[in-house]
């Protein structure tokens, strides 16, 4: 009976107050929010408008109308549970260019231990939404079968176990995130090796870029298994792509800083 805005408005309303209240009382995670809040907005929506559509139907049945589509999502979620979720693999790409030779930047590239407040760059992933920026990685031994030792701080420690390895070229690596049992920064559905969301395997590519200047790939190759592929796969690259894209900062920042001279 009231004006279409109302209902329009309404699932607004109270999808704010649930977004609001699934911090504390659900205990989920900002980054999980943010992913599911424009699910939940445009879902709504849909069914606020088309049950305003659907409602001059009713007739003499308003009730038992009524009833029916108060019933249709309880048993959607009895139903749901049943429906096997597609899985599908995705990978993430970023380069840079670096003023500097690929023998300068192979160091950099096998781990740069030493990572200080304020290098890399901005991200929306990390400086608004908190994930954390990387401390610092190391070697343990050298070419395939090394392992690289990577910290993240917030107790976000893991390994990478080296798979590929061509000096001045390329370097590749097998994620291993065992003893991440202290994970703490966001929503545990977030973890990078949990049942809906693995991060599996990565590495940097170089390539010449004419002039003395390098071309630093970084790819991230990842697996998924959501109700929404296609929809996880964009956050996916916003997400990965950020840390990416940090990460490539970083190491040209490094490589184009002048070295200084030796103390004889």
């Amino acid at each position: 009976e009231r004006s279409r805005r109302y209902y329009m408005t309404m699932p607004l309303w109270l999808l704010g107050a649930t977004i609001l209240l699934s911090v504390p009382v659900l205990k989920e995670g900002v980054i999980c929010i943010v992913m599911l809040a424009p699910l939940w907005i445009v879902s709504g929506l849909a069914g606020a408008y088309a049950t305003y559509r659907l409602r001059g139907r009713a007739g003499d049945r308003g009730t038992s109308y009524c009833m029916a589509v108060l019933a249709m999502p309880l048993i959607a979620m009895q139903v749901e549970p049943m429906i096997p979720l597609p899985d599908a693999t995705a990978t993430v790409s970023r380069s840079i260019i670096v003023e500097a030779s690929p023998n300068r930047i192979w160091p950099l590239l096998r781990g740069i231990p030493d990572v200080r407040p304020g290098d890399g760059t901005w991200t929306f992933t990390q400086d608004v939404l908190g994930v954390p920026r990387p401390l610092g990685a190391h070697m343990l031994g050298e070419g395939i079968g090394a392992v690289r030792m990577a910290d993240w701080g917030r107790q976000v420690r893991f390994r990478e176990h080296i798979i590929d390895w061509q000096p001045g070229r390329s370097i590749g690596w097998r994620f291993d995130f065992r003893g991440l049992d202290a994970w703490q920064f966001t929503d545990r559905h977030l973890m990078p090796d949990s049942a809906y969301f693995k991060v599996t395997t990565g590495g940097y590519r170089m390539e010449p870029a004419g002039s003395g200047r390098t071309r630093v790939i970084i790819d991230t190759h990842y697996w998924m298994q959501t109700p929404v592929n296609g929809y996880s796969r964009l956050w996916g690259e916003l997400f990965l792509g950020d840390i990416e894209k940090n990460l490539l900062a970083l190491i040209k920042q490094r490589a184009e800083r002048p070295v200084a001279p030796a103390i004889l």
